[in-house]
């Protein structure tokens, strides 16, 4: 049940006790739901794995690196594949990867269990560092370039890929895209904690509560921007990508 104001509709308001009794009620579902995460991870664990090129070739800040270079001498490597538009100034740039791109900036955790974390591009490096820049992202960057195709075997940027490094040998053992690059997005799973959610138009939500994103990359843009350009730009920062 919701209750109408003059603001528009608003949950039930009932007293502690209830409240406390619907929320432990939830609770339930939501520690059914982490068990449920942790099977599924238990599961990925225990993947197979596929063996890749290690010395495949991509451009880092320093010129060519290899595949094996990009672990920094750590086992794993954690890569998240940054959709590009060639040409298009950065306003045009991908707001999904740019979305989740954002979220990685506290590396030191992956670091202390040997898991290097690196952003490769689809993007020419120059362009594509020169965006990096400007957002003022820290993670290693890296263009996938020629190697783009030998990378993807078939799929598309914008997706985690997970590598494991044993000795000079490199193996993937896992990929997803979709929403399971929400892996990567804490603001989604902060925005989920919240009464109104993501206010986007596919969520199941009370009738009139806001839903003003649609999921077509406008949930990720404001104002004909990714939104966290603006806080850039508003901070002197120079989104030229060709200078």
């Amino acid at each position: 049940m919701t209750a109408v104001t003059a603001e528009g509709p608003l949950p039930a308001i009932v007293d502690r006790a209830a409240w406390q009794d619907r929320l432990d009620q939830l609770l339930t579902r939501e520690k059914a739901h982490t068990r449920e995460g942790d099977a599924i991870a238990a599961a990925r664990r225990r993947l197979p794995m596929t063996e890749v090129d290690p010395q495949m070739p991509l451009t880092g800040a320093h010129g060519t690196v290899s595949l094996l270079d990009m672990f920094e001498g750590r086992r794993q490597l954690l890569t998240y594949l940054h959709m590009w538009h060639d040409g298009k100034p950065a306003e045009q740039q991908c707001e999904g990867c740019t979305f989740f791109t954002g979220h990685a900036l506290e590396l030191s955790y992956l670091h202390s269990r040997d898991v290097t974390y690196a952003t490769i591009c689809e993007g020419p490096y120059s362009e594509s560092a020169r965006y990096r820049d400007f957002m003022d992202w820290k993670m290693p960057w890296y263009s996938a370039g020629e190697s783009a195709e030998k990378l993807l075997a078939g799929r598309h940027f914008g997706a985690y890929a997970c590598f494991l490094r044993h000795g000079d040998r490199v193996f993937e053992t896992y990929w997803t895209t979709g929403r399971g690059t929400e892996a990567g997005a804490t603001s989604y799973h902060l925005l989920d904690l919240t009464v109104f959610g993501r206010q986007e138009t596919w969520e199941d939500s009370p009738r009139g509560w806001p839903q003003r994103f649609a999921p077509d990359g406008d949930n990720f843009r404001s104002d004909g921007r990714p939104t966290a350009q603006w806080s850039r730009l508003k901070a002197g920062r120079c989104d030229d990508l060709h200078g």
